[in-house]
């Protein structure tokens, strides 16, 4: 387990503010020093308002020079518009492969129709290349690719201090949901090669996109590797597990729907409408109740009637 004193003094020492979000917002990771005063990931857009509160407050009257998303996820970029329009010279960097979804806005493509979340349109300045090296803050930070969770997804390391960005591709118990899986491409494999891109990065503290930052790295790998084996041999297993976050991702936004509002919203999400029973609608609600019936178990909502609340 990660000392939080020692972390703490760690990211201090690196010039580094992290400001630890729920899950409906990733973390926001702020860097400052010599060079330019860098944002890691804005949150989602329900939370704009809060991201940019908190970010002044982590600026402390200074100016926020440069955002950077390791990835396109709502939950990472949904604060891009709100932090360019009070930092008007503010410099975007978005991971390679998206860039002219961002131009063009193209929900599908960026997945915000297809996974059933929203995110206000931003613009972008430059591309992050991996291979390439960014002074930022009081360091330099080494831009890696991390296929696995999303294709387009980057990892940011900095060897003075051995801290490692992590996005989504390791938490301290996991990693985020397989998304290329739901498209019917095979990524499974392109989790393990990112998982080993980080043991021989060897970082002595990560800054997960979720959860607190910790520096048990082998303990971190051991539980995202048990679980990969688990997905790989039971691929509807992952399925199963994604539907259940797509929708309780969104009951954290709503924090109580209706049964039957939640239904037509899940048979117009396409990773949520293509893998439920088709043509039969009693089939459907069936599918449905079951995926509530298990995230009740779990302690992720309550079933009011025909209420649905979050917890």
């Amino acid at each position: 387990m990660s000392d939080p004193g020692h972390v703490g003094e760690v990211l201090a020492t690196a010039g580094i503010r992290f400001i630890e979000r729920g899950w409906l917002s990733a973390n926001n990771i702020l860097l400052c020093g010599d060079g330019p005063s860098t944002l890691i990931d804005s949150g989602y857009g329900a939370h704009a308002d809060q991201t940019l509160s908190l970010v002044r407050h982590a600026l402390d009257g200074a100016t926020l020079e440069r955002l950077i998303n390791t990835h396109l996820h709502s939950d990472h970029c949904g604060g891009n518009a709100i932090l360019q329009t009070h930092f008007p010279a503010l410099q975007t960097l978005i991971p390679p492969g998206q860039a002219e979804a961002v131009r063009h806005w193209d929900p599908v493509a960026l997945t915000y129709q297809p996974t059933g979340q929203e995110c206000p349109r931003f613009r972008f300045d430059a591309v992050l290349q991996p291979g390439q090296c960014l002074d930022l803050g009081a360091g330099q930070w080494e831009v890696h690719a991390a296929k696995g969770h999303d294709p387009h997804s980057v990892i940011l390391f900095e060897p003075a201090h051995r801290i490692l960005v992590s996005a989504d591709a390791l938490w301290e118990n996991g990693f985020g949901v397989v998304f290329p899986e739901l498209e019917g491409m095979d990524a499974f494999d392109e989790v393990a090669d990112t998982l080993d891109l980080i043991e021989r990065l060897a970082p002595q503290t990560v800054l997960p996109g979720h959860g607190r930052p910790f520096q048990n790295l082998l303990a971190a790998l051991g539980r995202a590797r048990s679980r990969l084996t688990q997905f790989v041999s039971a691929p509807d297993k992952h399925l199963r597990h994604a539907q259940k976050v797509l929708i309780k991702y969104r009951l954290l936004e709503w924090q109580r729907i209706g049964v039957a509002e939640l239904w037509q919203w899940a048979r117009q999400t396409p990773y949520l409408r293509d893998h439920m029973p088709q043509d039969v609608a009693s089939e459907q609600r069936r599918w449905l109740d079951e995926l509530l019936t298990e995230l009740a178990r779990s302690g992720a909502l309550v079933r009011q009637g025909d209420q649905i609340l979050n917890t």
